[in-house]
């Protein structure tokens, strides 16, 4: 799918969210990569293959732990 040189990371790889914007559309809610990924603001995904990846949010600073 990916014209770009070098090429953006595939669907599959663990980077796949790194790929180009090819339609964005924050009204609604999601982007559309490259690569295929559509990518939701819950930072949720659907892959090419149909596969889901759930939402994968950061802990907000309030609740992350540190060491002592």
């Amino acid at each position: 799918m990916c014209q770009h040189q070098p090429p953006c990371p595939s669907a599959a790889s663990a980077d796949r969210e790194s790929a180009r914007l090819v339609a964005h559309h924050p009204e609604q809610g999601w982007s559309l990569l490259c690569n295929g990924v559509l990518l939701f603001e819950d930072t949720g995904e659907l892959l090419p293959d149909g596969r889901i990846i759930a939402p994968h949010r950061p802990l907000g600073s309030a609740t992350v732990m540190t060491a002592a």
